[in-house]
């Protein structure tokens, strides 16, 4: 039963360490009490897992954002960040102006050259 059960898998999930992850992600959420879509027939719980897999009763892209989740110690939260404008304009009080530094091409590439490299010193 096993054998047929990762064959169906494969056309679902071709890559088998991939396979192996996710269906001991999901053997281990139904040893933690999740509830199982399919009959368990006397059934341990890879077996379940491989079965809910090869039937397409649970999505294997699930399966793996479920467990690149579970995996994951620190989630990052998107803050909206503030507008730029806003910030120079509270920074400008009326009659100050903010400038920026700029130089052309042909400047940065004189200023280049002009550096020359260290001499070499055989110590």
């Amino acid at each position: 039963m096993a054998r047929v059960t990762v064959e169906d898998c494969i056309e679902k999930v071709p890559n088998r360490f991939e396979l192996v992850l996710i269906a001991a992600h999901r053997a281990r959420l139904i040893a933690n009490g999740s509830s199982i879509n399919v009959d368990r027939d006397n059934d341990k719980n890879p077996v379940v897992a491989l079965r809910e897999i090869g039937d397409g009763a649970l999505s294997p892209e699930d399966l793996t954002e479920d467990l690149i989740h579970s995996l994951q110690r620190y989630v990052e939260v998107d803050e909206p960040e503030e507008a730029p404008a806003e910030e120079l304009d509270g920074l400008s009080g009326g009659d100050q102006q903010i400038t920026f530094d700029s130089i052309n091409e042909e400047d940065l590439l004189r200023g280049i050259e002009s550096l020359a490299p260290p001499e070499r010193r055989d110590d």
